[in-house]
């Protein structure tokens, strides 16, 4: 099988492009000109788009791929004005030029990338940002694509991620740099709660629908969403507490020292049906002893 996957130069692509390529599917990695794919397996193929869409088609064509995997996103919490122009570039327009090209390759499916952030306070629809609102409106671009032709298009939503050679400036790496420092970090008052997924297991799960979307069922999974959501949904303030017991290591945290952002997510969106087929294997204590270690 070949599968072209976008944003694999990203936490999450790096993995499951690996995954992939060692269940012996052939992958196909498609980067910006100017993107390092240093870090993508040596194994997958790296096409650099240089946004010229009739190249793109063209290379769609002479691949004939059996599906997309599309992870590519430009997330910024917050937006200024000059952000825009990017946003839609990264999230509508790349993602249409995608769709676009299956359409005319014939490509069979089109796996999405959507956020919990489409979901503020556990609505159908209601985005903690620009960058949410910029996910959903691809979505909703993809239905024309789908109605006028055989592609089958379908969206897992992630929230947070985490695990081992995570560069990303999430959380675990900031408490785990305190924790080696001894130095004092200001927090929020930590009520919010936490949906946080491990690496293994968020690329499973990518995994489970790429096997169905290659079955005789794949008919059932067009238009449709699924999440990769968390069993253990704790406060912040109780995720420290698992992190000191995992690490045997104290934080210095001076909880209420921040304000909540604007638009903060306290509880994360929980309507979403899970990938089918699908279970979370590591507890989050093994998780993050298998990220940080114990010592």
């Amino acid at each position: 099988m070949k599968i072209l996957v976008t944003g694999a130069t990203g936490f999450i692509g790096q993995n499951l492009v690996k995954l992939l390529l060692n269940k012996n599917y052939e992958i196909h990695a498609i980067i910006k000109l100017n993107s390092n794919s240093s870090k993508i397996d040596k194994r997958a193929r790296i096409f650099k788009y240089d946004e010229n869409i009739d190249v793109l088609i063209k290379y769609f064509n002479k691949e004939n791929f059996d599906g997309v995997i599309h992870l590519a996103s430009l997330f910024l919490a917050s937006h200024t004005s000059k952000d825009i122009a990017n946003l839609i570039n990264s999230n509508i327009r790349f993602g249409t030029e995608l769709l676009e090209a299956c359409k005319e390759s014939n490509v069979q499916w089109f796996l999405n990338t959507g956020t919990f952030w489409q979901n503020y306070n556990n609505e159908k629809y209601n985005p903690v940002n620009l960058y949410a609102a910029t996910k959903e409106a691809f979505e909703a671009i993809a239905k024309f694509y789908t109605e006028t032709s055989d592609l089958i298009f379908t969206t897992v939503k992630l929230n947070d991620t985490f695990g081992p050679d995570d560069t990303r400036n999430k959380v675990f790496n900031l408490w785990n740099k305190i924790a080696k420092t001894g130095e004092m970090l200001d927090m929020s008052k930590g009520e919010q709660i936490i949906d946080i997924s491990y690496i293994e297991d968020v690329i499973n799960a990518y995994h489970v629908l790429i096997e169905h979307l290659n079955s005789n069922k794949k008919e059932t999974f067009k238009n449709k969403t699924y999440v990769i959501e968390s069993k253990e949904r704790i406060s912040l303030q109780e995720l420290s507490k698992i992190f000191e017991e995992a690490t045997n290591k104290k934080l210095n945290i001076n909880w209420g020292a921040r304000e909540y952002r604007e638009r903060e997510v306290m509880i994360p969106f929980e309507n979403g049906e899970l990938v089918p087929g699908w279970e979370q294997k590591y507890t989050l204590i093994s998780a993050i002893q298998r990220t940080i270690g114990e010592n």
